[in-house]
C-alpha cells in the first residue's frame, strides 16, 4: 500500500512509500481508507516536536473509510461497514481524565495517512450519512477535542456568551460550530481579517482581531464578557482572555502554541471566581455523544484543501503556514 511515513533524513521530513497491507491481530479490522485529515499534530510530528518519534510510521490521526476485513468472526458484521476512526485509544474508565496509558492514533503507532490501517474493532464507529468521505475524515480529532472542551470542561449552554479563539484552525472552527449549535451566542478571535469575516459569514455574531490593541474593549462592549472562552494558545495572551471573562466564567484550554505564560493574572482570577481548565481530546462516552451530536444537529466539518498523498508536502506546508481555514484532506 501507498502511505506517508516520517523520515526525518529528508528535508521534507515525510515520504510517500510503498509497504506492505497491515496484518491483522486479534480484535482488529483492516479498514480501506477513503480520506484522512491533518492535524497540527502531524506536522509537530514532522518538526520533531512530539515524544516517542519513529521514522518509518504512518502518520495521521484522522480517517475515514470501509471495513474489508477482521480478524475474529465474532466481528464480522463490521465488514463493507463505512466507519470513521475513534483515534483515542487507551482513555481509561475515568471521564474526568485519560489514563496514563493513552495515546492517539499516528505515533507510534501507524496512523490513517496510507491506503490501509490495522484497527481495533472499538474505535470504529459508523459514518455520519449525510457527511461526504472528505468531511468525515475531518471529523474525529479536532471534532471530539472541540466537543469535550466546549461541553464536558465548558459546560456551554443556550443563552450563553461564548468566545472561541483562533478561528480557522480545526478545533476552533469545530467549537464554533457547536456552539452555535447550542445557541449560543458566538465571538471568534483571529490575527487574520479575512478568517474573521469568513466566520462571520458562517454564523459568527462578533469577530475580534487580537493584534488591535483595544479588543479587550471592543469584545468586552459588544459581548458584555464571556462565560465560556476555548482557547489553543495559551502563553502571555491568556491574560487578556482572563480580563475579557465574566465573574464565575470558564477558560478552557487545549493547546499552548504561544507557550507558557509568563505571569497570570492570580488576582482576578480568585476575585472573580474564574475557572481555567485544561481538556485534551476526549473519552469514548465523548466521542460517541459528539457523533450523535453531529448527525442530530447535521453538523458539516468546514474544508479548506482536499489534496492527494503525492502531494502531502505541500498539504503539510499548508498547515504549518497557519492560513488555513477548517481541516486540510488527503482524498485516497
Amino acid at each position: 500500500m501507498k502511505a506517508i511515513v516520517l523520515q526525518r533524513n529528508l528535508d521534507s521530513k515525510i515520504e510517500l512509500v510503498s509497504m506492505p497491507d497491515p496484518e491483522l491481530m486479534p480484535g482488529e479490522a483492516l479498514v480501506r481508507i477513503k480520506a484522512a485529515a491533518l492535524n497540527h499534530r502531524d506536522e509537530w510530528c514532522r518538526q520533531g516536536l512530539y515524544p516517542n518519534l519513529s521514522d518509518g510510521v504512518v502518520l495521521g490521526s484522522d480517517g475515514a473509510g470501509v471495513v474489508e476485513k477482521v480478524c475474529d468472526e465474532s466481528n464480522s458484521a463490521w465488514i463493507g461497514k463505512e466507519v470513521i476512526i475513534n483515534p483515542a485509544m487507551f482513555w481509561g474508565e475515568d471521564q474526568r481524565a485519560q489514563s496514563k496509558d493513552f495515546k492517539i492514533l499516528g505515533m507510534p503507532r501507524n496512523g490513517t495517512f496510507g491506503e490501509y490501517i490495522a484497527i481495533p474493532v472499538d474505535r470504529l464507529h459508523h459514518k455520519p450519512e449525510h457527511l461526504t468521505w472528505e468531511e468525515a475524515a475531518a471529523l474525529p480529532l479536532a471534532g471530539l477535542t472541540a466537543f469535550r472542551a466546549l461541553t464536558y470542561q465548558g459546560q456551554a449552554k443556550a443563552g450563553d456568551q461564548v468566545l472561541v479563539t483562533g478561528i480557522g484552525g480545526g478545533v476552533a472552527q469545530f467549537a464554533a460550530q457547536y456552539a452555535k449549535a447550542l445557541g449560543v451566542t458566538l465571538s471568534v478571535s483571529s490575527s487574520r481579517s479575512a478568517k474573521l469575516e469568513k466566520a462571520k459569514a458562517l454564523g459568527a455574531d462578533f469577530g475580534f482581531n487580537y493584534l488591535e490593541p483595544d479588543w479587550i474593549e471592543q469584545a468586552l462592549q459588544a459581548a458584555g464578557g464571556f462565560d465560556v472562552i476555548i482557547d489553543g494558545a495559551a502563553g502571555d495572551a491568556i491574560n487578556n482572555l482572563i480580563h475579557v471573562c465574566k465573574p464565575g466564567g470558564r477558560i478552557v484550554l487545549y493547546g499552548a502554541t504561544m507557550g507558557i505564560p509568563n505571569k497570570l493574572e492570580a488576582r482576578k482570577v480568585y476575585w472573580n471566581q474564574l475557572k481555567i481548565m485544561g481538556s485534551t481530546m476526549g473519552s469514548d462516552r465523548d466521542f460517541r455523544q459528539m457523533v450523535a451530536f453531529v448527525e442530530e444537529k447535521g453538523i458539516r466539518p468546514e474544508l479548506d484543501q482536499i489534496f492527494s498523498l503525492e502531494e502531502a508536502e505541500k498539504a503539510f506546508e499548508k498547515m504549518k503556514a497557519g492560513d488555513q481555514f477548517g481541516k486540510i484532506v488527503f482524498k485516497l
